[in-house]
């Protein structure tokens, strides 16, 4: 059974130390997404149609808001996997022009060799994950800041796209989308929420469909699922006095196993056992680490 053995969240978006031995379903999220292979049995993600290996010595990389799931195969081990979700605002604290990480083609390529200073950082991350008690949030923050630098000085399109004037569209091109998107992401208890997306933004089902898709390259349905496990991570990471049945309410689920699957589904670990690992930073004042990208990528 896959589970989660430590997660960090804060600023930074997530640090999360999984092992897993189930397939997960095609999702996509707004942070740019490493995953790192810890220990266990080589792997694949399918990325955007496109299956790439997870190894001692590849990483995966993908872009936000890029449809990807674990394709774990039949029969296989259990693996070990460092997942980082990163949020494109802690980056451009350093250096604005990374809130280009937002950008659907930040990265170049969903797989990539990890070189042995690259696997040597992502071992010091997985150390700490590993530790028992409090890992102070300086000590994440500064590794996870020092091997992202490395893995985006060399896989990016960080400089390429600044050089073309490339911007992050706050919400999507069409209007038509936006008005559905936020319909969407502020009905989730509506248990016919798509249906009346669409008639928030003036279209029928079917139109509205074809052209979300072509506006976003997504469907709908994966938007509306980023938008229940981030109210999730936040419930999970902060409520202590509310049940799993009420947050399965308010994200529009029948019932709490369903909500339960759901989760699994997408994150590997169910919520109960997520919530027992989660050390959360949210406390602190999430200022970044003194360092500042212009010293530290080339321009």
């Amino acid at each position: 059974m896959s589970t989660a053995q430590r997660v960090f969240h804060g600023k930074f978006g997530r640090v999360a130390l999984l092992d897993m031995d189930r397939p997960l379903v095609t999702h996509s999220h707004h942070e740019c997404h490493v995953l790192i292979k810890a220990s266990g049995a080589d792997t694949f993600f399918n990325v955007n149609g496109r299956q790439v290996p997870l190894t001692d010595r590849s990483a995966v990389l993908v872009n936000a808001w890029q449809p990807h799931y674990y394709d774990f195969q039949p029969g296989a081990a259990q693996t070990q996997i460092l997942a980082l979700y990163i949020e494109p605002a802690w980056l451009a604290d350093a250096q604005q022009s990374l809130a280009l990480s937002a950008h659907p083609g930040f990265f170049s390529q969903p797989s990539i060799e990890l070189s042995s200073k690259n696997r040597t950082m992502a071992d010091q991350l997985i150390a700490e994950a590993c530790s028992v008690g409090l890992v102070p949030r300086e000590r994440i923050e500064f590794l996870l800041f020092d091997f992202l630098i490395e893995l985006i000085e060399d896989y990016s399109q960080w400089k390429q796209l600044r050089r073309l004037g490339a911007q992050v569209r706050q919400g999507f091109r069409d209007a038509r989308i936006r008005r559905a998107c936020d319909y969407l992401q502020t009905h989730l208890d509506d248990p016919d929420c798509l249906t009346n997306a669409a008639q928030a933004a003036g279209l029928s089902r079917a139109h509205f469909f074809t052209l979300f898709r072509q506006d976003t390259g997504m469907t709908p349905t994966l938007v509306v699922n980023d938008a229940r496990m981030r109210r999730a991570f936040i419930w999970l990471e902060h409520e202590r006095s509310g049940t799993l049945g009420q947050l399965a309410e308010s994200l529009g689920f029948s019932e709490q196993g369903h909500f339960t699957r759901f989760f699994r589904q997408h994150i590997g670990a169910s919520p109960s056992q997520y919530r027992r690992v989660v050390d959360s930073y949210d406390a602190c004042d999430g200022s970044i680490i003194d360092c500042s990208l212009p010293t530290r990528l080339s321009k």
